[in-house]
Formats: C-alpha cells, sequence, structure tokens
C-alpha cells in the first residue's frame, strides 16, 4: 500500500509524486472502518425513530476530508474515495438489516412467538455478511454495462464525486457537521435531562388553543428536523401523510362519520391506533406491491444488462475489474453457506427445505439486486423494502410446514435478511463505483473496499438492535409506567400493540412493523386482506404514479406518530426556504452538514444512554459473571493507579 507525504511546502512549489497515486491505503481502511460504524450507528437509530433509511457514501465522504486531509495532511482524492465506499458498506446494512431483523423483536412481544427474539445471533450474522457477498459477486460483473455503457446516472453517486472533488469545502463541511453533533448531542442531554426521559413532547396546540383532533404535538429532536431537511422536496410526501391523517380526515371523519369513530376523533392516540396505523401498513404493503410493477420497465433493462455480462467480463484481463472466476467461486461459497445456516435455524428444519430456501434466495438476490441497482441508477429511488417482502412471504410459505410457528419465522428471517443486505449491498455498491468513475478509480480497488466494509456492517447493526432493545425494556420485576390517560387508552384494532421497545412509538420501526404483520397472518394462515385490501390499493396506486417512492412516503405518515412527521416537516421547510432564499449552494455547503451532524450527535447520545442503561442492570444483576468481573476490576486498580 502507498502512502501520501504532503507536509507544508514552501508557497509556490509544486508537489513531484512517485510512484502510484495514493488509494487502497490502510488509513483509507481504518478510516472508513471508524467512519462506517459511527455512521451505521447514526442512521440505524434514525431508521428505528422514522420508519426509513438514507444513504451515508455522501456522509462519509464529508467525514473523511475531515480526518484525512484535516488531520491526518493527506490529500488524495482516491483515498477518501476507498474511505467512503468501506463506510457506505458498513452502512449498508442500516437499511439492509432494518427493514427485516427488527421484525423478530416486534413478533416476540405477541403471545406465543416470545422465542423469536432469542434467535442465534452469530448466525443471523454470518446469513447476512454471506447475503452481502453473493449480491456484491452478483452486480461487480454488470458495471461496465450500467456505468461505463449505458452511462446511468447515479445521482448520488455524482454528489459524492462532487465532494471527494473538493477537499476544502470537504474540511469546512465536517467541521459544521462536528459542530452540529456537538449541539444536537447537548440539547438532547438537557431535553431529555441526561436519558431520564425516553421522549419529549411539545404540546403546541394548547397553547394556541388548537382543537385537539388536529393533534398539534412536536417531538423534541434535532435528529429528526436533520432528516427531514436532507430529504428537503423529496420528504414532502411524508409530512402530507400525517397532515392528510389529522388535518383532513379527522375534520371530515368528525362531521360524517358514525358515533364510534366521532367519539374518537378528539383523542389522536385512539384515531392513530383504530384507523391510521393499520390503514399505513396496509399501504406499505401495497407500495412495495407497486414498486415491483413499477421496476417492470427496468427489468427488460436489467436483463438485457446481464445478458452482455460476457461482454464485460473482456476487461478483466485488463486487471481493472476482479475476476470474474473469483466472484462466480464466491456466489458458490455464498450459496452453500446459505444452505447451511438456512439448515442450522431451526431444529426441525429438513435439508431438503433449506436447500429449497437457500437456492430460491440466492436466485432472488440475483434478479433483485440487479433491479434495484438498475432504480437507483435511473431515478435515485429503491424497491428494495417491497422486494424484501416478496423474498421473506416466498420463505415463511416455503417453511411453513413441519415447523412451529416461531421455527417458521427465524429461519424465514435468517434467509431473508440476508436477500435484504444482498440487495442493500448491490444497490449502494454501484453508486459507490459511479463516483469512482468520475474521480478515476480503479474499479478493482473500489469492489474490493465494499468487500473489507461490508462484513462489519451486520455485526455493528445487529449488537445496536439489541442494545436499543433491552436498554427499553423495564427492570426485571419492574413493569412499565402507564402514562395513557383513560381518554386515550388502548383500542382493540387487531394489531400488535408494543408498549416498549422496538416497534413501539418510541422506536416505530414502520417498515419492519408491516413486515411483521404480513409474517404474522401468513403463520397464522389469517391473511387480514379485509383490513388492508383497501389501503394497500390506495399504496400501490401512489407507487405506480410516476412520483418514485410517494407510495411508501404517504403510507409512512399514516403510519408515524404525528409529532414525529410535524418535527420531521419543520426541516423539509427549512430545506425549502434555505434553496429558495439562500440558494441551493449554501444548503448543500452548510446546511447539509449541519443537518448530518444533528443526526449524528443525538443518535449516538440515544445509544449511549441506552448501554448505559443495560451495562447499570447488568452490573446490578449480581450475577456470578458481573461479580468476577468487578473483582477482576478492583485487582486491577490499584496497578492503574
Amino acid at each position: 500500500m502507498s502512502s501520501d507525504k504532503n507536509n507544508d511546502l514552501p508557497h509556490g512549489s509544486i508537489l513531484i509524486r512517485r510512484g502510484p497515486y495514493p488509494e487502497f491505503t490502510w488509513p483509507a481502511i481504518l478510516v472508513g472502518w471508524a467512519l462506517g460504524i459511527l455512521i451505521a450507528i447514526s442512521i440505524s437509530y434514525a431508521a428505528l425513530k422514522l420508519g426509513f433509511s438514507i444513504e451515508g457514501s455522501e456522509l462519509a465522504a464529508i467525514l473523511g476530508w475531515g480526518i484525512l486531509r484535516g488531520l491526518m495532511r493527506r490529500t488524495s482524492i482516491l483515498e477518501n474515495n476507498i474511505n467512503q465506499t468501506i463506510a457506505s458498506a458498513v452502512n449498508g446494512a442500516s437499511s439492509g438489516i432494518m427493514f427485516s431483523v427488527p421484525a423478530l423483536f416486534i413478533l416476540s412481544k405477541k403471545p406465543g412467538l416470545e422465542s423469536v427474539a432469542d434467535f442465534n445471533v452469530p448466525l443471523m450474522v454470518f446469513a447476512c455478511i454471506a447475503g452481502a457477498f453473493i449480491g456484491l459477486a452478483f452486480v461487480i460483473p454488470l458495471r461496465k454495462q450500467m456505468i461505463d455503457f449505458e452511462r446511468l446516472p447515479y445521482p448520488g453517486g455524482i454528489a459524492v464525486a462532487t465532494i471527494l472533488k473538493s477537499p476544502g469545502a470537504g474540511i469546512h463541511k465536517s467541521i459544521m457537521l462536528f459542530g452540529a453533533a456537538i449541539v444536537s448531542a447537548i440539547v438532547y442531554l438537557i431535553i431529555t435531562n441526561f436519558g431520564a426521559t425516553e421522549e419529549v413532547n411539545y404540546e403546541v396546540g394548547k397553547y394556541l388553543k388548537i382543537p385537539d383532533l388536529y393533534n398539534v404535538v412536536f417531538f423534541g429532536s434535532l435528529m429528526t428536523i436533520g432528516v427531514g431537511f436532507l430529504s428537503g422536496k423529496g420528504g414532502f410526501w411524508f409530512g402530507a401523510g400525517g397532515f392528510i391523517c389529522y388535518w383532513l380526515l379527522s375534520p371530515i371523519l368528525a362531521q360524517y362519520a358514525g358515533a364510534d369513530i366521532q367519539a374518537l376523533v378528539e383523542t389522536p392516540n385512539a384515531m392513530r391506533g383504530k384507523i391510521y396505523k393499520p390503514t399505513g401498513i396496509g399501504m406499505l404493503i401495497g407500495a412495495a406491491i407497486g414498486g415491483i410493477i413499477m421496476a417492470f420497465p427496468l427489468i427488460r433493462s436489467a436483463i438485457g444488462s446481464m445478458s452482455k455480462r460476457q461482454d464485460s467480463a473482456k476487461s478483466v484481463a485488463q486487471g481493472d475489474e476482479m475476476p470474474i472466476k473469483l466472484l462466480a467461486a464466491a456466489v458458490v461459497i455464498g450459496a452453500v453457506l446459505l444452505v447451511v445456516l438456512a439448515y442450522q435455524s431451526a431444529p426441525d428444519m429438513t435439508i431438503g427445505k433449506a436447500l429449497l430456501m437457500a437456492l430460491l434466495g440466492t436466485l432472488w438476490i440475483w434478479i433483485a439486486g440487479v433491479i434495484v441497482a438498475e432504480c437507483i441508477g435511473r431515478t435515485n429511488w429503491s424497491p428494495l423494502s417491497g422486494m424484501t417482502l416478496i423474498a421473506i412471504t416466498i420463505l415463511v410459505v416455503i417453511a411453513n410446514s413441519g415447523m412451529d410457528k416461531p421455527q417458521t419465522i427465524v429461519s424465514s428471517l435468517v434467509v431473508g435478511a440476508a436477500i435484504c443486505l444482498a440487495i442493500s449491498q448491490a444497490s449502494d455498491m454501484m453508486l459507490d463505483l459511479k463516483s469512482g468513475y468520475l474521480v478515476g478509480a480503479i474499479p478493482r480497488r473500489q469492489q474490493l473496499a465494499q468487500f473489507v466494509g461490508a462484513w462489519l456492517g451486520p455485526i455493528v447493526v445487529i449488537t445496536l438492535m439489541f442494545v436499543l432493545e433491552k436498554g427499553a425494556q423495564p427492570p426485571a420485576g419492574v413493569e412499565k409506567e402507564d402514562t395513557t390517560s383513560v381518554a386515550e387508552a388502548p383500542v382493540d384494532t387487531g394489531e400488535m400493540v408494543v408498549e416498549y421497545g422496538i416497534g413501539s412509538d418510541e422506536m416505530p420501526a414502520a417498515q419492519a412493523m408491516a413486515l411483521a404483520s404480513v409474517i404474522e397472518g401468513l403463520v397464522d394462515g389469517n391473511v387480514p386482506t379485509y383490513r388492508y385490501s383497501a389501503a394497500a390499493l390506495l399504496g400501490l396506486l401512489l407507487a405506480v404514479s410516476g412520483l418514485g417512492g410517494i407510495g411508501v412516503m404517504v403510507a409512512l405518515g399514516f403510519y408515524m406518530p404525528f409529532n414525529i412527521v410535524l418535527t420531521y416537516t419543520i426541516g423539509c421547510i427549512l430545506r425549502i426556504v434555505c434553496d429558495k432564499t439562500a440558494g441551493k449552494r449554501f444548503s448543500e455547503e452548510v446546511g447539509i452538514p449541519i443537518a448530518a451532524g444533528l443526526i449524528v450527535g443525538e443518535a449516538l447520545v440515544g445509544v449511549g444512554i441506552a448501554v448505559k442503561k443495560v451495562l447499570s442492570e447488568y452490573l446490578n444483576s449480581g450475577s456470578e459473571t458481573t461479580a468476577m468481573i468487578i473483582d477482576v476490576a478492583n485487582q486491577i486498580a490499584p496497578f492503574v493507579g
């Protein structure tokens, strides 16, 4: 590996480089891993709160310049490109896992399914890593066709390349990002009383004398504002979904609905539980199906790309790409490993069923990964949740004979999580290869960098989920405090009601909740079509409207607590106003780094508070392991001083 020695030079002197330009170096790898962990934790935490994930490549490029150039005095654009590739590969698990695995924690809170949360963690991690490697091995041979020949735009890749080409601006952006993160962390600590309060809401509507049915309550979260700012106009439909519920439908229902609904209108939480939340889940399912339908025109192009793989493979001899034989071996090894992991996922799993699930899963990774890469390349929109929903539905149908419900659910989600992560990594790889193409990177090195980062993400994100789930649970023997008023008592809707942890209003995990609802219906043999059909049709119509992703965004607005939607909308409005008044350049150079910092700061403090709760409970549990740890610490303390 090469190094970059660009120390302070006399003014006007010219730096003469000898040897290869620094690209795949240890600093790039180590910084990429570190930033990948930071970004994966932040975006995964935000995804559990807001129901959707955001891309981390741009954030990694900004932070990369702050560290590589600002602190380490390294100036190589290609080195930072490798850094952001590794970091975004680690972060690929935030969407790949957050749309699937949290369903296990949600379903475990349903009577009779408590054991699904006790899944084999190492086995799940290895399945996700195997899926990631299969997805990468399938999509890498398509690079020349999609990027060199078809010249797909990949807007996200263009944005990252722009940052990579502006090292000076990158340093300033990273300083603003870190500053905003500090402010966000301090504010979050203050408003939550250093973690004593889990969620803070501001009932502005009461002060302004606005009727309760409009639900004007803001969520105390700078992170949510930051995500709204990053989304900008693209996030408009998320906010629109919530406003349709409480500012349009609730007033209409208050006037014209039956007496039972009219009695709920003045209690927004009850309205959400009875009507809006189930509607949102149905719309998410319909939007997922609609996303697949909308991808049909791209499937033809994707198949054309696959048919030209052999032509693209000729460049392997030039040394620009990873060898086809090596990638084929990775697919075979990954598929075999997936068979073994599926077989080990449940005691009653048969080898034949495991083989079928793994083979279908591998085939779906190939098809879905290429389709999603094409969608991202042309529209910057990904039907990831739809692809995952369809895959897991098929897996549940296969596994649902000869095994009990918990085993069916766990085995399906082990393979399903591998598929979801594979699709996520495939789309991220192509986006990063686009940025590399624009800055003159060597594809083979960037492809290797993706593999170097992909294995770490599942470990980080799955660990984070356990920490957040455990940290939100009441201590052993202590029931969760009931802060629900009589007027807002839970309404029996037939839906799963999650009071704490993942799936609760504090961490809604909306897309995982929709997946959990579908799985529950499938294993019970009672898919509630009557409950979801109309909403699913609406979500499907929105999805095929031609506005990529609108169905999912509106559905999330219906599902999510309106206090989060309102706060998120503040960020969207700030972005729109900033674009029109200060200009888009100001938004990109100043607004986006600050917004990203707001996400990172609050997320890290939120995770830190959860870690503190888990450690506190563990250390106070009086277990033999705890006593041993304390004894060892006491013995070491005198030597430490």
